[in-house]
């Protein structure tokens, strides 16, 4: 606000000073931001965060229908929307399979199988036998894990609070395994993870790039690769071959279909959501449009350094008034003290008189 930063991410403690809801519920700046000039770029990262089920664990992971049908049962109801609105300030959007917005092969059509839908939810969770959370097998309530790295972040709490929400609207008890980020890793690596919480931001701008992240030799604990999930489809890994080197087509983008169509039935991941990219440019400021994938993107900045210096010195002028009614308040505190010594010097004069 005082110019002395020409371009700036907005931090989620001073959100509510830079953006606001318009009536319409889009966000856009204060009037404050905007009477500096500010400018808002705003771009979906081309990443994504997701809630994996490790594919190796007993309960939660193979392909057996009982297991297919709690992942979709939990896929159904965790509300990232909800999420995004309360820990994100907004800043996502909510995804429906694993390609963001900006890469080729996404499409912005309805997951079928989680639309926050709870009596279908609860209807799936009785078809893998666990009718109001509870195995019907030996009539105890299903208890699952949540692993997570320790941060100790101060949203740490609700987030997990919110998270055992989310599965309590099955009658899912959720235990949260907190431990350091090694022990994490190694949990990770070895498999010994049920459910967890994992980013991953693009490489490089291609299909392939997020696809591979369920490929089955690209499995953590078999292969050490990226599919944290350790997921493996034999038709989804036979159609990841014939895409993974052609070039974008039709073709290509109706192979892409059928992988996410696979997964979706599968449900590996929660489908979490695509973060935004929100920053704030100077009205000196001259740049192309947001591109989260490239680096060096300062050499494309155009900086009118002229208005800059202009326009730092007319919001940062020295305030000379308050030096000036500090003096005036020191003269008048001295007025007594002046008038008190007179008197005694009257006063002693008298005296020696």
């Amino acid at each position: 606000m005082q110019g002395y930063y020409d371009s700036s991410a907005i931090a989620s403690d001073s959100f509510d000073q830079a953006i606001q809801t318009d009536k319409n519920g889009a966000l856009d700046l204060t009037p404050e931001m905007k009477g500096l000039g500010l400018k808002l770029e705003v771009v979906v990262s081309p990443g994504i965060f997701y809630l994996g089920f490790n594919m190796l664990d007993p309960v939660v992971g193979g392909s057996g229908e009982r297991a297919k049908k709690l992942r979709q049962a939990v896929s159904a109801v965790i509300d990232f929307e909800e999420y995004i609105a309360i820990f994100n300030n907004g800043r996502g959007l909510p995804a429906q399979g694993p390609i963001p917005p900006g890469i080729f092969g996404y499409h912005d059509d309805i997951n079928p199988i989680t639309r926050n839908r709870l009596e279908e939810a609860k209807a799936l969770l009785a078809q893998a036998g666990y009718a109001n959370g509870r195995d019907q097998n030996n009539g105890q309530p299903l208890l699952l894990h949540y692993d997570v790295p320790s941060s100790s972040g101060p949203d740490d709490k609700s987030r997990f609070d919110w998270m055992r929400k989310q599965f309590a609207k099955l009658g899912i008890q959720l235990d949260i395994r907190s431990t350091d980020y090694n022990r994490f890793q190694e949990k990770m690596r070895t498999g010994a993870e049920q459910i967890y919480m994992w980013r991953w931001n693009a490489d490089y701008p291609d299909p392939e790039n997020f696809l591979f992240l369920l490929y089955g030799p690209n499995g953590k604990v078999k292969f050490h690769g990226e599919n944290a999930s350790n997921y493996t489809n034999p038709e989804y890994d036979r159609l990841f071959k014939i895409m993974k080197d052609m070039p974008d087509s039709p073709e290509r983008d109706d192979i892409i279909a059928k992988m996410i169509a696979i997964v979706r039935q599968d449900a590996p991941w929660v489908f979490g959501f695509f973060p935004k990219e929100y920053v704030l440019n100077q009205q000196w400021v001259g740049s192309p449009k947001l591109n989260p994938m490239a680096n060096g993107n300062l050499k494309h900045m155009n900086i009118n350094v002229e208005l800059r210096h202009q326009l730092i010195e007319k919001w940062n002028k020295p305030r000379l008034w308050p030096i000036g009614l500090i003096i005036g308040l020191l003269a008048l505190m001295l007025v007594p003290v002046v008038i008190s010594y007179r008197r005694r010097e009257r006063s002693a004069v008298k005296g020696s008189v």
